[in-house]
């Protein structure tokens, strides 16, 4: 791979990426809420989860600092995860929604997060040795390109950071990639009612907060069966509050499914 030399100008994607890895590095480090003006207390981070859909047990069956607030929805909830599975989080960050699957998937299942901040994941393995778990790991790596094995993952899950991705279809391709032939992706993120204007999906405070780079459930139907995912659902979970230079900003937060076909 080529790296980029010190005096060449950033493509619009490596700038958005730099820019996200800098604001969660910096919540990594703060502890700051970054989604629905959520301050950064235990309080304000439990009460913003509780909101999205997950239990007060959640939220205390976690190790300490693993829940920063960051989510729109709770994916776990949705995954009808198995004992045994592998389950793989696309921006693990804490590794909340980690922890909450390994309960899931049991002594024989193993979790894998993915997050391509250093902080977060310093964060999270310092969070995993604390609990004692050994079946959750963390890996340094960006969600467009997968720090894991062709076929090796039963469910994938994530929680507010496909909006994120300057390369939502590539994302998508590495998730058929690195599935089981009847695998299953159980996403919770933003999407955008209709489409989003340049004006807001360049804003670099949007961007960072979850909500500039938002698609619509049309675009992301498209990139799921152009990558031969079947079963696609996209269904809307709950509004969320946006505005932009006093306008509001057509997003909701949803829940996106869909399969990997399984071999014939």
């Amino acid at each position: 791979m080529t790296e980029r030399t010190a005096d060449a100008p950033e493509t619009d994607a490596s700038a958005r990426r730099r820019l996200v890895r800098e604001r969660y590095g910096d919540l990594a480090r703060t502890d700051e809420g970054c989604c629905n003006g959520t301050e950064g207390s235990d309080d304000g981070t439990d009460a913003q989860s509780l909101s999205v859909g997950y239990e007060r047990d959640d939220l205390e069956r976690a190790p300490a600092g693993a829940n920063l607030g960051l989510g729109c929805g709770n994916p776990v909830a949705i995954s009808a995860l198995e004992p045994g599975e592998t389950v793989l989080d696309l921006g693990s960050g804490g590794g909340f929604d980690c922890f909450l699957a390994a309960d899931e998937v049991g002594p024989d299942g193993r979790v894998i997060g993915v997050d391509m901040t250093p902080e977060m994941l310093e964060r999270a393995r310092a969070n995993a040795a604390e609990s004692g778990t050994d079946t959750v790991e963390f890996r340094l790596g960006e969600i467009e390109h997968l720090p894991v094995a062709d076929a090796s993952v039963d469910v994938i899950i994530s929680n507010c950071v496909l909006n994120l991705s300057p390369s939502k279809p590539q994302v998508f391709a590495e998730a058929w990639r690195v599935l089981r032939p009847g695998g299953r992706l159980s996403i919770s993120d933003l999407i955008a009612t209709e489409p989003l204007p340049e004006r807001v999906r360049t804003d670099p405070d949007l961007v960072g907060g979850c909500i500039g780079g938002a698609a619509t459930a049309d675009d992301l139907e498209h990139w799921l069966e152009g990558c031969g995912f079947e079963s696609v659902r996209i269904v809307e979970d709950r509004e969320w509050e946006a505005t932009h230079d006093g306008a509001a900003v057509p997003v909701v937060s949803a829940r996106i499914e869909a399969r990997k076909p399984t071999a014939r």
